[in-house]
C-alpha cells in the first residue's frame, strides 16, 4: 500500500474527524450518526485510492462531499455541527477535485473523450 496522491492521505485525515467530530464537539441526535457514516465512507474511499489507484474514488468522494455540504440543511443540524460539516464537505471536494486535475489516467481519459471524438 503506497500513497500516490497527498490529497488521500488529507482525505483519510477529514474522514478520521469526521468521526470523532460528535464526541469532540458535542453532537447530539441524528448528525451524530450522518457524519460518522459519511466519515466512514470518506475514510474507505480514501484507503481504496492507497490501495487500488484509480480516479474513480474521487467521484464518490465528491458526492460524499456533497452530501456533507446538504445534509445539515435536509437534517436540521445545530450550528457547530453544521459549520464542521460543511466546511468537511467543501475540503473533501477541493481535495477529490484536486486529485482528479494530478491524476495522469483520468487527464488521459479526459484528453482522449474530449479532443478525439469516436467517428
Amino acid at each position: 500500500m503506497r500513497i500516490q496522491h497527498w490529497q488521500d492521505a488529507g482525505s483519510l485525515l477529514l474522514g478520521v474527524w469526521l468521526v470523532l467530530s460528535p464526541f469532540a464537539l458535542g453532537f447530539a441526535g441524528a448528525e451524530v450518526w450522518l457524519t460518522i457514516a459519511l466519515g466512514l465512507c470518506v475514510i474507505l474511499f480514501a484507503v481504496e485510492g492507497f490501495v487500488i489507484p484509480s480516479y474513480l474514488e474521487e467521484w464518490g468522494e465528491i458526492l460524499i462531499g456533497l452530501a456533507l455540504v446538504v445534509v445539515p440543511w435536509a437534517i436540521g443540524y445545530e450550528s457547530l455541527a453544521t459549520v464542521s460539516s460543511v466546511v468537511s464537505g467543501i475540503l473533501v471536494i477541493l481535495l477529490a477535485a484536486s486529485e482528479l486535475m494530478t491524476d495522469r489516467d483520468f487527464n488521459t481519459w479526459w484528453h482522449d473523450r474530449w479532443h478525439h471524438p469516436a467517428s
